[in-house]
């Protein structure tokens, strides 16, 4: 890489999901520049626009003439939170790349303490959530419930009631930018990379204003993203439910035959043989839906459609004119595995200290 290229590079890299957040875009942007102030060190924000109807685009584009450290991503339509983190990597330069949500839950004085951790020889920096403002009981539980499901069933450790709110250094931003799956579970994603990993606690403010973008439906989809990329439990369950059955209907006729040999008739009769057709045809038809939904994302990854289109982008430097997800910047990623490891190792050049296992 060209060192005047590094040097140009801004140090941090702020990616910042936004649908319909007009009402809280200008707080967030004063209490940002507060916070990045004592940072001592080159910044930039990229907004990422997921097809607002209210004048949330409007509101950037403002913020953005007025500061050139504002950058702007419009997509065509909304394609979706998870997908609007991926477009922000794509379009990332800073040395680490921080995600944080626009309804203010998540703090931006957190950012200091994230920076300090990555400052310190760390590579991602999540945030866990000790405590949750502002949230329905019901929602509290059911985000325990799951945050504790994908942690004992999925392949990789994906740390307890960590969200989206994380810190991540350049060289993990290109790792990630390799994966271009459909349906994504982002935190899933950055726990599946590896590399050095540390835990910031910190309480979650309520939403600032506006109404929660995380609907039940829309966290049910998350939830069932994040089984299927992550877990082959659920297949392996319809196996195993079907050893059980066949082992107790294996008993059931040993003792169906003894009782008829001892002239017993009690067994005898529709209502029974009715039960057992519609308990066995309702367990197939849920692991058939199951495996539907493993099917389903074969198909998404088969018609390798593209994962967003960009249709406006404001603050790049040439301006950013693809509308595609294979921009420029995620190029950098060679398809041959030799130039990719070189394009990683060239890029992930940073500013921080070395840690102290590599000093």
């Amino acid at each position: 890489m060209d060192p005047r290229e590094s040097q140009l590079r801004p140090t941090f890299s702020l990616v910042i999901p936004v649908w319909n957040e007009e009402q809280v875009i200008p707080v967030l942007y004063e209490r940002l520049v507060q916070v990045m102030k004592g940072v001592g060190d080159s910044w930039e924000v990229i907004f990422v626009n997921d097809g607002s109807t209210d004048r949330s685009l409007e509101l950037l584009l403002e913020l953005h003439e007025r500061d050139p450290r504002i950058k702007v991503l419009n997509f065509s339509r909304n394609f979706g939170h998870q997908i609007a983190i991926t477009a922000g990597f794509d379009y990332a330069d800073g040395d680490a790349v921080i995600v944080m949500d626009a309804d203010l839950q998540d703090p931006p004085e957190v950012l200091l303490r994230m920076i300090e951790r990555w400052r310190e020889g760390y590579d991602v920096v999540y945030a866990v959530r000790t405590k949750r403002e502002g949230e329905s009981k019901f929602k509290l539980w059911t985000a325990a419930a799951f945050y504790r499901l994908i942690h004992s069933i999925a392949d990789v450790d994906i740390p307890l009631d960590a969200g989206d709110f994380r810190l991540m250094d350049r060289r993990v931003v290109l790792a990630m930018r390799r994966l271009r799956e459909k349906s994504r579970f982002m935190r899933g994603l950055s726990s599946w990379v590896g590399f050095k990993q540390i835990a910031v606690e910190y309480e979650r403010a309520p939403r600032y204003a506006g109404e929660t973008k995380y609907p039940l439906r829309k966290m049910v989809r998350l939830a069932f993203n994040a089984i299927t990329s992550f877990s082959h439990v659920p297949l392996q369950l319809a196996t195993y439910t079907g050893f059980v059955f066949a082992g107790v209907s294996g008993v059931g006729i040993i003792i169906a035959i003894f009782m008829r040999l001892m002239g017993n008739a009690q067994l005898l009769g529709q209502a029974t043989t009715l039960v057992s057709v519609l308990f066995l045809g309702g367990v197939q038809l849920i692991f058939l839906g199951i495996i539907g939904e493993y099917l389903g994302r074969i198909y998404d990854e088969v018609k390798n459609r593209p994962l967003y289109i960009v249709a406006d982008a404001y603050g790049f430097d040439p301006p950013a004119q693809l509308m595609f997800h294979a921009s420029r910047r995620s190029q950098v990623v060679s398809s041959s595995s030799e130039s990719t490891q070189s394009a990683v190792h060239a890029e992930a050049t940073t500013n921080r200290a070395p840690s102290a296992d590599n000093a």
